[in-house]
């Protein structure tokens, strides 16, 4: 266990226990899963798994990779680290106990954590601050380029797929795995851990494996990791086993290898009934018009044709499901070419537009003047919108964030991407 990480074992967990078979979870384990740092510099991958306590997959396909990597002794570039979520929540096999912990990455909290000040009221905000202390540990010891990757799955029936943060560096590691993409949950979802590390500009993304207790998640999982890791050059190709992983992934799944967008969420209100119609599951078709689930008493109704996804059926949680749509290729294109170029910087100019922050991190839209900046206008320049009221949003840009510099002599990194 390299010495750097001194904050690693400040939690000491007791037998884990109640998750869900078929997912064995009778094992002791600490905040790191394990790490392994190679002898030749290289990159940094850091993996979270079990942010969610009912989500134990993640972690035990961790523990599977890097024990066959150390009982092999298969040589890695640069360093590994597996690290375990919500610790506490995992011993319940329970979601969070009080507060979803992929929720409470805001930016309050942030600057509360940033500057002393922040102060734990349960068990999920303790969980958060042992987390962020992680995190600026390995960021302050960084040696190399680094990627953080959530592992994570789902309560409905799910292929695997990508969730991704829409910056230019994240849209090209993340093409290498033959999978849907998914953009713009962070228009959605106020607080996850990927969003807060997105704003720090690494390659940052979550990968959902499948069902909760499906033992094809833990394949899923352990493919992704060996996959990432031979993306990000920490290992060789070979002893990754690429060629049959994608192989095996392009033949399940290559019908559903494309960009998708998130354009809906239904919001679970608190102390809400909520129940989803049995039987969907993520990426299928809906029809508009057609009864998908029931909430405080009354049908909720697709609005069009179109396609849903990750719909509830677990107990806790507040996203009932979401509604997507493909990305065209030309959009794709189009706002590549706009980034690179650096014509994204044209909309602070523009009247209705300001800044929302004396940091400059984000800006203000009166939607009254400026009634031409649609949400996909703003995608296309980078942008992403939160609506606040029926007048103004806040909009912000994580491609101005991103560490190209860090990447640019990876070999996945594209030549025409900014340096």
């Amino acid at each position: 266990m390299s010495s750097e990480l001194s904050l690693l074992r400040i939690w000491k967990t007791s037998k884990v226990s109640e998750l869900s078979p078929p997912i064995q979870t009778d094992f002791d384990f600490d905040r790191v899963i394990d790490q392994i740092a190679g002898e030749i510099p290289g990159p940094h991958l850091i993996f979270f798994a079990g942010i969610h306590g009912n989500e134990p997959s993640g972690v035990w396909a961790l523990r599977n990779v890097l024990q066959r990597i150390r009982k092999e002794k298969i040589p890695i570039k640069g360093k590994v680290t597996a690290l375990a979520g919500n610790l506490r929540a995992l011993q319940k096999g329970k979601r969070f106990e009080e507060n979803d912990l992929n929720r409470l990455w805001t930016k309050k909290n942030i600057e509360a954590l940033s500057n002393g000040k922040f102060q734990p009221e349960n068990e999920d905000e303790i969980e958060l601050a042992e987390l962020f202390a992680l995190i600026q540990e390995i960021i302050l010891n960084q040696s190399g380029p680094m990627y953080f990757f959530d592992l994570h799955t789902t309560s409905s029936q799910s292929i695997p797929f990508i969730p991704v943060n829409d910056s230019l560096i994240n849209r090209a590691f993340a093409q290498q795995y033959p999978l849907p993409l998914i953009l713009g949950i962070e228009e959605y979802i106020e607080g996850p851990m990927l969003s807060y590390i997105n704003e720090l500009g690494f390659v940052s993304f979550g990968f959902e494996g499948g069902q909760h207790t499906d033992p094809n998640s833990v394949k899923n999982h352990e493919r992704f990791i060996q996959l990432s890791l031979a993306f990000a050059g920490s290992c060789d190709s070979k002893t990754m086993n690429v060629e049959e992983s994608l192989k095996a992934w392009k033949k399940e799944y290559g019908s559903f290898q494309d960009f998708y967008e998130i354009f809906f969420r239904f919001e679970v209100e608190p102390e809400s009934e909520f129940k989803m119609n049995p039987g969907f599951k993520s990426f299928q078709e809906v029809t508009k018009g057609e009864k998908l689930a029931i909430s405080g008493g009354k049908a909720v109704h697709s609005p069009k044709n179109t396609q849903i996804f990750m719909p509830l059926y677990q107990a806790q949680g507040r996203d009932g499901f979401f509604l997507i749509r493909k990305t065209p290729q030309l959009f794709l294109s189009l706002s590549a070419f706009l980034r690179k170029r650096k014509l994204d910087r044209l909309i602070t100019w523009l009247p209705g537009v300001q800044w929302a922050s004396p940091e400059k991190d984000a800006m203000r839209v009166d939607l009254r003047i400026a009634k031409f900046l649609a949400k996909p206008i703003l995608h296309l320049f980078g942008y992403r919108a939160m609506q606040k009221s029926d007048h103004y949003m806040i909009i912000w840009n994580r491609e101005w964030r991103s560490r190209f510099k860090d990447y640019q002599e990876e070999s996945w990194y594209q030549s025409d991407l900014p340096s």
